[in-house]
């Protein structure tokens, strides 16, 4: 199992009251955030990573990062500090019901490399695995 890494931020922008359900989260491994941090450093881009779910792909949902220069008041923000450099991930409120309980890890092998997504909520994902079924 990857390693996981907590995030020094990891609570929405609008935290739970008492008596309400805890707010949706998604893991992120170390790999995942390290190779974020580089693709950030590479665009000399300074911001926000923000990950999404859109409509299409060939399992009729896909997944979607792109930079931004700001938050949202409704976004789950994921904040990862250290030595390297701070990381941000914000996730909108929709996206969050098909990435709840995700882990994004990265992994690099001989015959690929990229992202991958163990989405609990995928039904069925399509070879490529940027495109799911919810």
């Amino acid at each position: 199992m990857p390693e996981l890494l907590t995030p020094d931020a990891a609570t929405p922008v609008m935290p739970a009251e008492a008596g309400e359900k805890p707010k949706p989260q998604i893991e992120f491994t170390e790999k995942a955030i390290r190779k974020i941090r580089q693709a950030f450093e590479k665009q000399g881009v300074d911001g926000v990573l923000r990950l999404g779910v859109l409509g299409g792909g060939c399992s009729g949902l896909s997944y979607q990062f792109k930079f931004d220069t700001r938050t949202r008041p409704t976004d789950h923000v994921y904040e990862f500090g250290g030595d390297a450099g701070r990381v941000r991930i914000a996730v909108d409120p929709k996206s969050m019901l098909y990435l709840h309980g995700m882990t994004l890890d990265y992994q690099e092998t001989l015959m690929q490399s990229g992202f991958l997504f163990h989405n609990p909520n995928a039904k069925k994902s399509c070879g490529c695995g940027t495109s799911f079924t919810a």
